[in-house]
């Protein structure tokens, strides 16, 4: 594949944890909020979903990084790891 369809799939990755990212904080702030249990475990399992799908996608990144750059991850995506909280 080409260095610009690599480059793209990886960018692709990275916002998608962004979005991730901030739909997690969302559902985290609401967490225990309601006064209704069954509004409180919806919640609770849309929380846990995103972080799964958080950690299934940096799999992913490291994964299709590590195959193209063996020998170190270049600075953007450390910076955009560190500032996911991943």
């Amino acid at each position: 594949m080409s260095d610009d369809y690599q480059r793209g799939r990886r960018d692709g990755l990275r916002l998608a944890l962004a979005i991730l990212s901030a739909e997690e904080a969302k559902w985290a702030a609401r967490l225990g909020q309601s006064r209704s249990g069954r509004t409180n475990a919806t919640r609770l399992t849309r929380h846990k979903t995103l972080q799964v799908a958080q950690t299934r996608l940096a799999t992913a990144l490291g994964r299709l990084t590590a195959r193209t750059d063996a020998t170190a991850l270049d600075e953007e995506l450390a910076s955009a790891l560190d500032k996911l909280g991943l």
